[in-house]
């Protein structure tokens, strides 16, 4: 009696009441990690969803990490600066990954190339004009060199226009998370780029319903105020977008 009692009276889940606005329609990707392959797959998807589905003021987020790990980051690059230069509502936001590889490619310090290289760096080197080979005869300093005329300065400076934080209605859109009590409009982009267990350990309602990706999960994750959508693309084949219309969501997956 007292269970079916609290089914009944239990408050909704954040984020079963959160809504967008009237009209609208949110595709959120969640981290690619160099898999061009699956993100042409998985627009391919949005597209064909977002057409069946009529028409809609739609707009496409990325999450962040486009780079590193899987073996076509520069390709990502370029499939997400066409689809800017497209003309379509799309929007980026800076992953950790995104964040070390353009101080790797505008500091010209070899610690900073030591450490993108550490953290999945030399998948994303390799996807530009550069032979294995040549890239095994660089010391640090030479590699750190290299990069200047390596990566165009084009992607460099695409990416760093990417933002920290999007809210759209009930839902704030994150790379990696917030930080527990700290208002959204104070959050350091440190935090919203790297944090990681303060945030996911977290329980109780936040104050908007936080999109993330940044930690891997084998599938989407939904808990309390917190939806996180990646899927280990690089290594599971399987990349994530969250769509929401009005107070409905669903998920699209390659």
């Amino acid at each position: 009696m007292l269970s079916r009692l609290f089914k009944k009276t239990a408050a909704p889940r954040p984020i079963d009441t959160a809504r967008v606005p009237d009209g609208m329609r949110i595709y959120a990707i969640g981290d690619i990690h160099g898999r061009d392959d699956l993100l042409n797959a998985l627009l391919t998807k949005i597209e064909a969803d977002d057409r069946a589905r009529g028409a809609a003021d739609t707009q496409i987020i990325f999450l962040g990490d486009l780079v590193d790990r899987g073996p076509g980051s520069a390709a990502v690059v370029e499939t997400a600066l066409a689809l800017k230069n497209s003309g379509r509502n799309v929007r980026f936001l800076m992953g950790n990954h995104e964040e070390v590889f353009v101080s790797a490619c505008r500091k010209s310090d070899p610690k900073v190339t030591r450490f993108f290289l550490r953290i999945g760096g030399e998948a994303t080197v390799l996807s530009y004009p550069i032979t294995r080979a040549e890239y095994m005869t660089l010391d640090m300093e030479q590699l750190t060199e290299r990069l200047d005329t390596l990566v165009p300065r084009e992607h460099v400076e695409f990416i760093e226009s990417f933002e920290d934080q999007i809210i759209v209605g009930d839902y704030v859109f994150v790379h990696a998370g917030i930080r527990p009590g700290v208002p959204l409009s104070d959050q350091k982009p440190s935090d919203m780029r790297w944090i990681r267990e303060e945030f996911i350990d977290q329980r109780g309602d936040l104050e908007k319903v936080v999109v993330y990706g940044h930690t891997i999960y084998e599938e989407v994750e939904e808990r309390g105020s917190r939806i996180g959508i990646d899927t280990g693309a690089y290594d599971s084949g399987k990349l994530t977008a969250l769509a929401l219309e009005g107070g409905e969501r669903w998920f699209l997956q390659t």
